[in-house]
């Protein structure tokens, strides 16, 4: 498995696994929030302002996930335990045919070393309050459940894991995280 940034010339596969992930979910639990489909547009307009991960088993795209210094709409920071600088991770899928292979661990810990890389103090998630929702996956990974709420009728669980591996100097001013050029 190879892990990479995506480019736009990436958006066709991410939205692939994206859609192929939603797609099982609604088959398994029925219609929700979480069988939304994932377009072309909205892949690259995520590509703005953060990294999208994509990765790969050989030729074929597997997974990906989405890593942001920019809050996304459903996150109230007031949830969360207060930090100087977090990072959101969003649009995590994997392929409903590599699932259940540690391909999502692997992610998290990808995503974490690139939070610690970065600097940041802590990856913030939320997770669909459902069967469908990741919610055990999360908890079962290290990550501790911080509250839940309700957004545009979606329940949600929020979910922290801190990451403090470096010394934050007082006076740094870092850009978000964006595309790389």
């Amino acid at each position: 498995m190879t892990f990479r940034i995506a480019t736009a010339d990436d958006a066709a596969a991410i939205m692939f696994v994206r859609i192929s992930a939603a797609h099982a979910l609604t088959r398994r639990y029925g219609q929700g929030p979480w069988s939304t489909e994932s377009t072309e547009r909205g892949v690259l307009n995520g590509m703005r302002h953060s990294r999208i991960v994509l990765y790969y088993d050989g030729d074929t795209p597997i997974g990906t996930f989405r890593l942001t210094s920019h809050r996304p709409w459903a996150i109230d920071r007031a949830f969360f335990t207060p930090v100087v600088r977090p990072l959101y991770l969003t649009d995590m899928a994997v392929h409903p045919d590599m699932q259940r292979r540690g391909i999502g661990r692997a992610s998290l810990a990808h995503a974490e070393a690139m939070t610690r890389a970065y600097p940041a103090d802590a990856i913030w998630l939320d997770a669909y309050d459902a069967e469908a929702g990741a919610s055990d996956f999360y908890a079962t990974c290290g990550y501790r459940e911080c509250g839940r709420t309700s957004f545009r009728d979606s329940k949600l669980v929020y979910f922290e894991k801190a990451i403090a591996s470096f010394v934050r100097v007082a006076a740094t001013v870092l850009p978000p995280i964006a595309p790389s050029p």
